[in-house]
């Protein structure tokens, strides 16, 4: 299992009260775990990622184990402790400002 943290804002949308636990098919990457996320909480979808090319939306990142995956590829493993549910891979919602 997965284990996924959403910022409190989708949390809301989805109707989930804390982690998600999600069964990925195949490796544990970005895209298959989004993937996972959207076909279960389908009020999801466009909220994370562009509908169309499935890119990272700008003010959302991804996290695990202390680092920022959000600029890698979609398809590159997450890390171990992510795929065997030991960490938790975070979702979050960005700030920007001046």
């Amino acid at each position: 299992m997965i284990r996924v943290v959403l910022p409190a804002h989708l949390r809301t949308l989805a109707h989930v009260d804390g982690e998600v636990e999600l069964h990925v098919e195949g490796p544990a990457t970005q895209h298959l775990v989004l993937d996972a996320l959207e076909a279960r909480y389908p009020m999801l979808r466009g909220t994370i990622r562009d509908q169309v090319t499935q890119r990272r939306r700008a003010f959302v990142r991804f996290f695990a184990c202390e680092q920022d995956l959000s600029h890698e590829p979609p398809d590159a493993l997450l890390p171990d402790a992510v795929a065997g549910g030991h960490e938790p891979f975070l979702i979050v919602g960005a700030m920007a400002g001046g």
